[in-house]
């Protein structure tokens, strides 16, 4: 049988259930052997308090302020994370850059054009990628350019056979021009 235990409501005076109430407390027990510990609720720092132990920590290392930097510009693989007028600072003996501000990713094909002078050595590989997809774009404007510019090339360049010289090829080369320009000028002077 149930009993029931009296309390004060604003509704004046109720019975509770106790065998209910003890199954709902034996729910949210927070001690005794073997029983979970209580979860605490977590609290999230805020990003004024990380900005500030970061500055007290670069004070430390002692990082002096770059002025005069319009863009900053981080390379990796196919992508760009640019900074635009961002806050640098250096600490060259301690070999620490400190880039602040506010980041933007953009791919290296967007920035091309003004960016190449800023590309170094370890970039190559990149900018043969991005040659390659624009040849794959274009198929058809590549292949006239370079096969028209091929062509004017290979006038002024003798074939060589193996075991031949450029020397003696250029001169293989010159005695038909020789024979046909005489040829020229037997028919100018017969006509």
């Amino acid at each position: 049988m149930a009993r029931f235990a009296p309390y004060e409501s604003s509704e004046g005076v109720c019975e509770m259930n106790v065998d209910k109430l003890k199954k709902m407390a034996g729910a949210v027990r927070t001690g005794g052997k073997g029983s979970m510990r209580r979860k605490k609720k977590a609290v999230h720092k805020t990003t004024t308090t990380d900005d500030k132990r970061l500055q007290s920590t670069l004070k430390r290392v002692g990082v002096n302020n770059i002025p005069g930097i319009e863009e900053v510009n981080i390379f990796k693989d196919d992508v760009v994370i640019q900074f635009q007028n961002p806050k640098v600072q250096a600490s060259i003996g301690a070999n620490t850059w400190v880039v602040s501000g506010t980041p933007q990713t953009k791919k290296l094909q967007d920035l091309l054009p003004t960016i190449i002078n800023q590309l170094g050595p370890d970039n190559l590989d990149n900018l043969r990628r991005l040659a390659e997809q624009f040849q794959k774009q274009v198929p058809g404007a590549e292949a006239g350019a370079s096969a028209g510019n091929a062509q004017d090339d290979d006038d002024d360049v003798p074939e060589l056979v193996p075991g031949e010289t450029f020397e003696e090829a250029a001169e293989e080369k010159k005695e038909p021009e020789e024979k046909k320009e005489a040829e020229a000028e037997e028919k100018k002077e017969s006509s």
